[in-house]
């Protein structure tokens, strides 16, 4: 969101974003870079209701919290900030023009519809996992599936994608009555609102794009990858939380390198796997004899002192770096030096992987990630399958124990940095798909032209509801329009 923030001001439209202050803290840097070079940005801190809600003070953001059970008090506790934030829009100077918030807000609609202004939806996902979840939704096919591991077919879809329940299932009890109620209100706010930002562009998944235009009969402006707006080493460095890791010391490794050889490991900052699975994973890497970055976060202690009494770094040293935190991933994946990337398919994960032109190794742990999986493998064919059949329940990581041996490790990452015809078909695939990325954000790109296509949409919405002539609109345009994000 904040990328797309930047990506908004540097289109002269004057941009107000809304966070609490933990959050605000992640993006300090960048956003005080952008400021710096001009940008019209404002951030305004909103207080979140921990206390009120049972959350420990300091827990803002989805992956701070604990366990599973803090979910639906982390919801509540998101939807308590409806006052502040409709105060505070009440109170701009000069008014809002709109409001962006993503789908786990969808009491901005509300908000948006008092104000007069249009609620624009941001979805951070694909348009193909986009497809499924409304294909489901409104199938009864999935209704008589009655086995969690059985396979079955997507209908409505371009693709024979099949799937299993057990993998929509998620990270979370999602059937129930609770998560149930949720899902409604997501469904119910993106009917009623002005449109949908999308963070992917057009020529990765056009028939997808058609197919969700068709279904939902609303505005679509895919204007991603929106991380290609990070220019600069450090803006890629410091994309979320700090990085763990000096970015000369990541960058001198990496520049030790053979070209397309290293493997770069990382989970996502949610994401937590059993530390049996875990110890698996280092075996399997070590036993590629291959470079790799592995990224570690939310190690249990268990598994620190497996490091420790196995002097796993030590053993791995000429050829591992382990990065236990955050790493600079963007930064990472643009390296000429590496060549495939293991990744849990979350979305923004996915589509860096996409943007840096790399094959990747598909392990996803929970939500959408499945879909992601059947993105990846099945659709533009980039990907390989570790063998992931069940997704890890936050929180009960230990329960699931190990569903991938490092044999099976190794074997995925053989296959995928393999020099043969397939891995080679495999990375010509990938290459092409990174270049139509950065095509897309281009001057006459598809999602460049969407970004003023959305501005316009926003202005003309306005214009419309106060009769602007079209010289005021201009002038508006350029001095006065008010942006919202909700972080």
């Amino acid at each position: 969101m904040v990328d797309i923030a930047r990506l908004l001001a540097k289109r002269g439209v004057l941009i107000t974003i809304l966070m609490t202050p933990r959050n605000s803290n992640r993006f300090k840097s960048v956003i005080s870079r952008a400021i710096g070079s001009g940008l019209s940005i404002h951030v305004v801190h909103l207080k979140f209701p921990c206390a009120e809600v049972g959350l420990p003070e300091g827990h803002e953001s989805f992956d701070m919290l604990p366990n599973l059970d803090d979910a639906l008090k982390f919801w509540k506790g998101a939807t308590m900030l409806k006052d502040q934030v409709q105060e505070l829009l009440q109170e701009l100077k000069p008014p809002p023009t709109c409001l962006v918030a993503d789908m786990c807000f969808p009491w901005t609609t509300n908000v948006a519809l008092e104000l007069h202004i249009p609620r624009i939806l941001f979805h951070g996902t694909s348009c193909f996992s986009l497809m499924c979840m409304h294909m489901l939704g409104i199938s009864k096919d999935f209704e008589e599936v009655t086995s969690d591991t059985e396979y079955f077919v997507v209908p409505g879809l371009p693709d024979r994608i099949e799937i299993t329940k057990a993998q929509l299932k998620g990270s979370s009890n999602q059937f129930s009555s609770d998560w149930i109620k949720i899902r409604e209100e997501m469904r119910e706010s993106e009917l009623q609102a002005f449109g949908t930002l999308a963070n992917t562009f057009e020529e990765l998944e056009p028939e997808y794009v058609k197919a969700y235009l068709k279904v939902k009969g609303k505005k679509l402006w895919c204007v991603g990858p929106v991380s290609l707006c990070n220019k600069d080493d450090i803006d890629k460095a410091e994309r979320g939380n700090k990085a763990c890791i000096d970015d000369h010391e990541c960058l001198t490794w990496l520049d030790s390198q053979e070209s397309s050889s290293v493997i770069y490991v990382c989970l996502g900052s949610l994401s937590s796997l059993a530390t049996s699975q875990l110890i698996e994973l280092g075996l399997g890497l070590e036993a590629s004899n291959r470079p790799f970055i592995w990224v570690i976060r939310n190690a249990s202690d268990e598994f620190k002192k497996w490091l420790s009494e196995e002097r796993f770094e030590e053993r791995t040293k000429k050829t591992g770096l382990l990065i236990q935190g955050w790493a600079p991933q963007v930064l990472i994946l643009s390296h000429p030096s590496v060549g495939g990337f293991l990744t849990h398919c979350g979305w923004n994960s996915t589509l860096e992987g996409i943007t840096a032109g790399l094959p990747m190794i598909t392990w996803p742990v929970f939500a959408e990630q499945f879909c992601n999986e059947k993105f990846i493998v099945n659709v533009i064919k980039t990907g390989i399958r570790v063998g992931v059949e069940v997704p890890v329940i936050f929180g009960e990581e230990e329960k699931v124990g190990v569903q991938v041996k490092n044999d099976d490790i190794k074997m995925a990452i053989d296959r995928l940095m393999d020099a043969g015809e397939e891995g080679e078909e495999r990375r010509e695939r990938a290459k092409k798909l990174g270049k139509m990325a950065k095509n897309a954000v281009d001057e006459e790109g598809s999602s460049n032209l969407n970004m003023t296509k959305f501005i316009e949409d926003v202005i003309k919405h306005r214009t419309n509801n106060v009769d602007q002539s079209a010289d005021e609109l201009k002038l508006d345009h350029e001095n006065s329009s008010e942006i919202v994000v909700q972080q």
